[in-house]
C-alpha cells in the first residue's frame, strides 16, 4: 500500500539524490515524461526537502503537484514551488473516497506526456530509475517499479521483511507506478472509492488489456515515514488483504499456527517455520541484486512482519463486519479494491530480469 497519508506525516529531511549519474557540467537530458505527485499534508515539516526534490526533478521532467491540502498550507506550497512545477487543486469534479486517486485523475488529464510517473510524496527517483521507466513505458502500459527504504530505522527494517516477501512470490507493491497516458484515459482511469488504489489500479490496467512491467531490478528510493505514523496505519495495511483472498487466508492463519504449536509443545516445528520464513525473504533479498538496496538483516524481519500481519489481518476483518470499512482520513473505506479481472486472454506480466532490457 502507498504511504499517502490523509492525515499527513512528518518526513526526515534527508537530501540525497543519484547525481553520479550526470556528467560534471552537463546538462540533464529532458525526456517527453510528466511526474504526478498527487498530495494533501495537515503539516509542512517536510516542505523544505520536498522542494529541494522538486527542483531537482523539474530541471529533467515535467512535473505536477495536485495538492489537496488545506487552503492555507496550498498557499504556502504555491509561494515555495512558484517556477518550479505546475501547482494545482483536484479538479472538483472529481467524486470519490480515495483523495490520493481524485489527485491522479487531475493530474494524468493535465500531463503534457505520453509517459506519465505517478509518485507519493515520500518516493525520491533518480536518473537512472526515470530513464528506465522511460525506456519501459514505450512497451508496456503500466510500469511498476522497487521501492526500498533509506534511511532504515527500526519501523521501515519491519516493514522491509514485507518487501522482501513480497519480492520472493512474485512483485511487490510500490508508492509508485507509472502508465501511459493514453491507456490511462482510455480507460476512464480508475474507481476513486476503494482502499488499495494501487492494487486497483494494476489490476485496472490489465482487465482493459494492457500490459505491465514488474522489473524486480527498477529499485526507487523511499523515505520512512515516522514510528508513529508507521504504528497508525498497521491495520488498514491489513485492510488491504482482503483484495487478496488467498493472502487474507494465509495472515488469518498465522495465530492459529502459532497457538497449536505452542499447545502441542513442538518447539522445533515453531523454530522451522521461522527458519523457513526467513529463507523466504532471503530469496526475495537476493532477487535481482536487491543485496544492493536491502542490507542482510533485513531477512530477518520477515517472521514478525507475518506475526503482526497475523494480528492485524483478525483486526481488519473485524472492522469490515462490525464499522462497515476501515478509517481512511475523515471517511470509512469499505472496498479494499475491486476483484481481480479474469479473462485468460489478458497479457501476462512482463517480469524484466536483471541485466535485461535495461537499455
Amino acid at each position: 500500500m502507498s504511504s499517502f497519508s490523509p492525515t499527513g506525516d512528518v518526513r526526515p529531511t534527508t537530501r540525497r539524490w543519484e547525481v553520479e549519474h550526470e556528467g560534471a557540467g552537463t546538462s540533464p537530458v529532458r525526456p517527453p515524461m510528466t511526474y504526478v505527485l498527487p498530495l494533501r499534508w495537515h503539516t509542512d515539516t517536510g516542505l523544505a526537502e520536498l522542494t529541494d526534490y522538486l527542483r531537482w526533478l523539474g530541471d529533467r521532467v515535467e512535473v505536477l503537484v495536485v495538492d489537496g491540502s488545506p487552503a492555507h498550507l496550498f498557499a504556502r506550497h504555491a509561494e515555495a514551488w512558484r517556477g518550479l512545477v505546475r501547482h494545482l487543486p483536484p479538479d472538483p469534479n472529481e467524486r470519490g473516497l480515495n483523495g490520493k486517486v481524485l489527485g491522479v485523475h487531475t493530474g494524468v488529464r493535465a500531463a503534457g506526456h505520453e509517459h506519465v510517473v505517478i509518485a507519493d510524496d515520500d518516493v525520491r527517483y533518480d536518473e537512472s530509475a526515470l530513464s528506465a521507466v522511460h525506456r519501459l513505458l514505450s512497451r508496456a502500459d503500466l510500469v511498476r517499479p522497487q521501492n526500498y527504504f533509506d534511511p532504515l530505522p527500526w519501523h521501515a527494517w519491519w516493514d522491509t521483511g514485507r518487501t522482501l516477501l513480497n519480492r520472493a512470490l512474485g512483485a511487490d507493491y510500490p508508492g509508485t507506478l507509472a502508465v501511459r497516458r493514453s491507456t490511462f484515459l482510455a480507460m476512464g482511469g480508475y474507481d476513486p472509492s476503494v482502499l488499495f488504489e494501487n492494487l486497483e489500479l494494476i489490476r485496472t490496467v490489465r482487465g482493459y488489456g494492457g500490459t505491465e512491467a514488474a522489473p524486480a531490478w527498477l529499485y526507487v528510493r523511499r523515505l520512512p515515514p515516522d514510528a508513529a505514523h508507521f504504528r497508525g496505519q498497521r491495520v488498514r495495511q491489513a485492510y488491504d488483504d482482503l483484495a487478496q483472498p488467498a493472502r487474507l487466508l494465509t495472515a488469518l492463519a498465522v495465530l492459529p499456527a502459532l497457538a497449536t504449536a505452542i499447545a502441542s509443545r513442538r518447539p522445533r516445528l515453531l523454530l522451522g517455520a521461522v527458519a523457513g520464513v526467513v529463507a523466504l525473504a532471503e530469496t526475495g533479498r537476493r532477487r535481482a541484486g536487491g543485496t544492493r538496496v536491502f542490507p542482510p538483516a533485513t531477512a530477518l524481519a520477515a517472521p514478525l512482519w507475518l506475526l503482526e500481519r497475523g494480528v492485524c489481518g483478525w483486526l481488519a476483518v473485524t472492522q469490515r463486519l462490525l464499522l462497515g470499512g476501515v478509517r481512511y482520513g475523515d471517511t470509512r473505506i469499505r472496498r479494499a479494491a475491486n476483484p481481480a479481472p479474469r479473462n485468460p486472454q489478458l497479457p501476462a506480466i512482463v517480469h524484466f530480469l536483471l541485466g535485461q532490457n535495461r537499455r
